[in-house]
């Protein structure tokens, strides 16, 4: 069955307009407290990050859940891992989320994690659509659920986050610039890095409901980019409005992605004997990190665009270590799902290792050009399905002979077609993406 309401990542949108409303949330919380009842005595943990909405939706999430007889525990703002990571150390039902990621103030949306700290499953969302569509009764009295507040939760998370590395480590000597997007982890990753002995200088701290993303964290990196240089740090570190994305700069103020975040980790897990299995990266992971995996006999494949779906191969393949080139970087065996602090601490360790700086070791994976044109189509019959452009993808592919790559899709919210390339040779990648795009655009017209 397909879904009304959850996307991959929960339910998201414009504040204010269905359904991103007080009215919905509160039907929202009963039909989830009404679902996760179903498995007995009910408690769910509430957290969000630090947009000016998140006091209205946690209110009404508060009131839907307690009228359907779940007890709800109210975290505040905290990151979206520590929510995953608490609601299995309380041994919660479930853990919700009042958050939309890396999006602006005017945005907001509900994620949801199981009592284990991973994604609901898709029979647990359907049946909690269900209810919604349901009407909404309230349990009698004497089963009402009760509302309580985890004062502890910062401390409990920033102790978690440093437990991922050795007992003992020290960053001192390092110095680090911090860009926190005024979100949820404004308070406890200065914590966790200065804990461990690093040098922090913070960017972007002082949220005040509106300011959340706004020209700064990981979607906005000329901020943290000055900042490294002008402090002379060693690196710098930017997360999302939730906590959930990580990307660094090197010491000469260059963007290190999430491909290459992941090939660190990995590496480094490779070369101590504890990687497990390989790499889950996704269809827009670019073809150097595939490549320079394969140097290093690692497997790797490629999941659909999403964390929810890189979780999923990772849960299928026992393996351990995944992510995206936006960031959402996964390492199963600290969590359970993408953690940014804990993503940026693995990466601390490999270099501490390795005794190398960021700029040094991200040498080992040579990112390949990339080429990205949009073709817009009248809609009908989609043109990826023309006999024509599956020759031509199919002979360009051959033609780069395994050192590139063509992936053809439609996109999700338009009607385009994305005609990517990426290979060794810059010139060679732009001609043949010109030439399937030139293509696709005839068999549209």
């Amino acid at each position: 069955m397909s879904k009304k309401y959850f996307g991959t990542d929960g339910i998201r949108g414009r504040v204010g307009e269905y359904p991103i409303t007080p009215d919905f949330m509160l039907k929202l919380g009963w039909a989830a407290g009404m679902a996760f009842r179903k498995m007995g005595a009910c408690k769910v943990l509430v957290g969000k990050d630090t947009r000016i909405s998140g006091y209205m939706f946690e209110s009404a999430l508060e009131a839907g859940l307690t009228s359907a007889g779940a007890d709800v525990m109210l975290l505040g703002p905290m990151p979206t891992p520590a929510i995953a990571y608490l609601s299995r150390t309380f041994q919660a039902e479930a853990g919700i989320v009042i958050s939309a990621s890396h999006n602006p103030h005017d945005d907001n949306g509900i994620k949801f994690f199981s009592g284990k700290g991973t994604k609901l499953p898709d029979e647990l969302e359907l049946m909690i659509e269900e209810l919604l569509d349901a009407p909404m009764t309230v349990v009698e009295s004497s089963k009402i659920g009760k509302v309580s507040r985890i004062n502890d939760a910062s401390g409990r998370y920033i102790e978690f986050c440093k437990s991922s590395v050795p007992t003992g480590t020290s960053f001192s000597g390092l110095k680090i610039v911090i860009d926190c997007a005024h979100g949820a982890t404004y308070k406890v990753a200065p914590s966790v890095f200065r804990e461990l002995g690093a040098e922090v200088v913070v960017l972007s701290a002082q949220p005040n409901g509106l300011n959340i993303n706004d020209n700064c964290g990981s979607t906005h990196m000329g901020q943290l980019q000055a900042a490294v240089l002008a402090e002379r740090a060693d690196l710098g570190i930017a997360f999302d409005g939730d906590g959930d994305r990580v990307l660094m700069v090197d010491h000469t103020g260059a963007i290190v992605d999430g491909d290459e975040l992941l090939f660190i980790i990995a590496r480094d897990l490779h070369e101590r004997g504890k990687l497990q299995g390989g790499v889950v990266g996704t269809l827009m992971s670019n073809l150097g990190l595939e490549l320079a995996l394969a140097e290093l006999s690692i497997p790797f494949i490629r999941a659909n665009v999403g964390d929810r779906y890189v979780i999923a191969e990772l849960l299928e393949r026992h393996w351990l270590v995944g992510g995206e080139n936006s960031g959402h970087v996964v390492c199963f065996n600290h969590t359970t799902t993408g953690d940014a602090i804990i993503a940026a601490l693995q990466v601390l360790m490999a270099l501490k290792t390795r005794n190398e700086g960021l700029a040094q070791t991200r040498q080992a994976l040579r990112k390949c050009p990339q080429v990205l044109i949009n073709v817009r189509f009248g809609g009908g019959e989609s043109p990826l399905e023309h006999p024509a452009v599956k020759e031509a993808s199919a002979r360009v592919t051959q033609a780069m002979a395994g050192r590139g790559r063509v992936l053809l899709r439609k996109s999700g919210t338009e009607p385009l077609v994305r005609v990517m390339v990426e290979g060794e040779d810059e010139t060679q990648v732009r001609a043949y993406a010109e030439e399937l795009a030139k293509l696709v655009s005839e068999v549209s017209a």
